[in-house]
């Protein structure tokens, strides 16, 4: 277990530590997770030694939601001052999420859909 968590946070350490270095807008556990993900392709049995520490971090996945309500709950004068223009970002990017996903799962059925030459 220790190993597992200790390559999950390296990768994170490391992706964060870039992309600050870098300069570049990306989260740093996104990269962390791309870092990762390279590992596991280069090194597939690195997937067995994950799989029992993620699958706890994954059993428990709602308890790391807690401290965003926090978030939420200690800034709700914001959300009091500004709740009309948050509440139409947020349906517009759902609205837009939503119509992505529809367009990538036709243009993935119409490509499949297409017989074998």
């Amino acid at each position: 277990m220790l190993f597992a968590l200790a390559l999950l946070l390296g990768c994170q350490l490391v992706g964060e530590v870039a992309m600050r270095g870098a300069g570049l807008p990306i989260p740093g556990p996104v990269a962390g997770l791309a870092l990762l993900l390279v590992l596991v392709a280069l090194r597939p049995s690195l997937i067995e030694a994950l799989r029992p520490t993620v699958s706890v971090i994954l059993a428990n996945l709602s308890l790391l939601f807690v401290p965003a309500g926090v978030g939420v709950v200690a800034n709700l004068d914001i959300l009091v001052a500004d709740w009309l223009i948050l509440s139409i970002v947020l349906g517009l990017s759902t609205a837009l999420s939503m119509l992505a996903a529809v367009g990538t799962f036709l243009a993935v059925r119409r490509f499949t859909d297409r017989p074998a030459p």
